[in-house]
């Protein structure tokens, strides 16, 4: 990639809309002449179902409506601020954007808000918005380069995620958790399976050997990602210049200095400041200076 090049902002903000399915009438029951009070009954709760069935299917088609609204709007606001971009409008644009990232935070957008941030010269902003889009789309090569080619603008200390942490981000906490679901119902499956069938308890101990086996690391995979995940405690700089201090107090002497876009790691707070570590020397930042 040509130094001072991004990859483009995208049109489209990764919103939509589900076809409601159609629904089935009820069947009214055969009635005859000389119902029992039972059957009476039974022959008003007939009567009463297509009638409810109708109203649920308006409050559906209400509620759907209301979503294709909601998602329209957001759309709309997607490409208002798409072209506020493509005005040379940055931080308006950024604006635009982050007043949509509250409620409709999608890869697109936070890619784009990245992309305008940078755009602006506020290089911490663009590193967490980046950041937020991998979060949601790790595997993404835009989003990727784009990331890279903001932390390689950033001059002085800062910590980048190590080999660990790169191979666990290479998928969403989700993805992690559907690995680790899996593996646990196969085991609980196979387990019920002995019990209700002991004959295959012999021809299927490999199995759930297997199956425990990979849901124990399947957990530990998880608690790793949950423990190590970067949104935790992995904090970018926002401020232009910010001073790290020996304590957390104005008076205390500096301990070091970190610009915009530095990405360090909390370890501790207090107050409104917040105990960093770029991975060789440890300060207090206050807590305004810095963003997730």
């Amino acid at each position: 990639m040509q130094p001072g090049a991004l990859r483009a902002v995208r049109f489209r903000a990764g919103t939509g809309g589900t076809a409601a399915p159609a629904g089935k009438r009820l069947a009214r029951p055969a009635g005859g002449e000389g119902m029992s009070g039972k059957a009476e009954k039974g022959k008003q709760k007939a009567e009463m179902r297509p009638f409810v069935a109708w109203l649920g299917m308006a409050l559906l088609g209400l509620l759907l409506a209301a979503a294709s609204g909601e998602a329209a709007d957001a759309n709309a606001g997607f490409d208002a601020a798409n072209k506020l971009y493509e005005q040379g409008r940055f931080r308006e644009a950024a604006a635009a954007y982050e007043q949509l990232a509250a409620t409709t935070g999608t890869a697109a957008l936070w890619f784009n808000l990245g992309n305008a941030h940078f755009k602006s010269g506020q290089m911490g902003q663009a590193i967490a918005a980046y950041r937020a889009a991998q979060s949601l789309a790790p595997r993404d090569p835009d989003i990727r380069a784009n990331l890279q080619f903001a932390r390689g603008q950033v001059k002085g200390p800062s910590l980048q995620p190590g080999w660990l942490d790169r191979k666990l981000a290479t998928l969403t906490l989700n993805e992690w958790t559907l690995l680790a679901v899996v593996p646990a119902w196969l085991f609980l499956l196979t387990l019920a399976a002995r019990q209700i069938h002991p004959p295959l308890a012999a021809r299927s101990r490999g199995a759930t050997w297997l199956a425990g086996l990979g849901t124990l690391l399947g957990l530990g995979l998880l608690a790793t990602v949950v423990l190590r995940a970067p949104g935790r405690d992995w904090l970018v700089v926002t401020a232009r210049e910010a001073v790290v201090r020996h304590g957390p107090f104005e008076e205390s002497q500096s301990a070091f200095t970190v610009n915009d876009g530095a990405e360090l790691r909390a370890l501790d707070r207090k107050d409104a400041w917040v105990r960093v570590t770029d991975g060789q020397r440890s300060g207090w930042l206050r807590g305004d200076q810095v963003k997730r």
